[in-house]
């Protein structure tokens, strides 16, 4: 079989599928904070749309709309990561939580409440709602930070290399680790996580749904991330 795609231009190609990758950026900058700029999202979902057309192969069984999703995504959450935008004091912030959090369940063999990760970590409970608040700011919660992998793993079906095994047994049982963990989560966590990535809402959505405000919303999605960062340290 032939690549038709072979036959089109890059121009062609932008020309044809720039609506997709206008429809992913959208979609993705609806998950992220307000001033990432939509220009720098499509601007890396073309660059990943080209990349798609040099690199597809029509005889793997993919439609070029398909595998080009899968890149244009791609490309976008790595310019994403590349222009991390988030302060140290951040980074160092959320590391301190996820560990009062696993320390504070730890000592009691239940879930931590708001209140007990605030005396954990010294500071009253309005502050510490807004160190959660500054988390979710900064960087939304991923699976994929925790895996260092993303959802366009469909991308290894049209390469040739063999994943080692060792490394499928090892994903497989983060995977497990990680599904265990989320299932531990407290009920309205793994709701918000459940509507944020399963139901693909976005905070003001899942505020309706849950009858709370946004921000809160943010903080509950925040608490969760860093409990099952806490929960799968030995993993990270």
């Amino acid at each position: 079989m032939y690549n038709v795609v072979e036959f089109k231009s890059g121009q062609e190609l932008i020309h044809e599928y720039t609506p997709l990758v206008r429809r992913i950026a959208h979609h993705l900058m609806a998950r992220l904070p307000s001033h990432v700029v939509l220009d720098d999202l499509m601007q890396a979902g073309m660059m990943g749309l080209l990349e798609a057309a040099r690199r597809y192969d029509a005889g793997k069984g993919a439609s070029f709309e398909t595998y080009a999703g899968i890149r244009i995504r791609g490309a976008i959450i790595d310019e994403v990561r590349r222009g991390d935008w988030t302060p140290r004091s951040v980074h160092r912030n959320g590391r301190r939580i996820s560990e009062a959090i696993a320390l504070v369940e730890n000592r009691t063999g239940r879930e931590a409440s708001d209140s007990e990760v605030a005396a954990e970590l010294g500071v009253g409970l309005a502050e510490y709602q807004s160190l959660l608040q500054d988390s979710v700011d900064s960087r939304l919660f991923s699976y994929d930070q925790l895996t260092d992998a993303t959802e366009d793993a469909p991308v290894e079906q049209f390469t040739s290399a063999e994943p080692d095994p060792r490394q499928r047994l090892e994903s497989g049982a983060f995977r497990q680790a990680l599904a265990d963990a989320i299932g531990g989560l407290p009920e309205r966590e793994r709701l918000v996580l459940s509507l944020y990535y399963d139901e693909e809402l976005n905070l003001k959505e899942i505020g309706r749904v849950l009858g709370v405000s946004e921000s809160r919303v943010s903080q509950i999605h925040s608490q969760a991330a860093l409990r099952l960062r806490g929960r799968l340290r030995e993993w990270c």
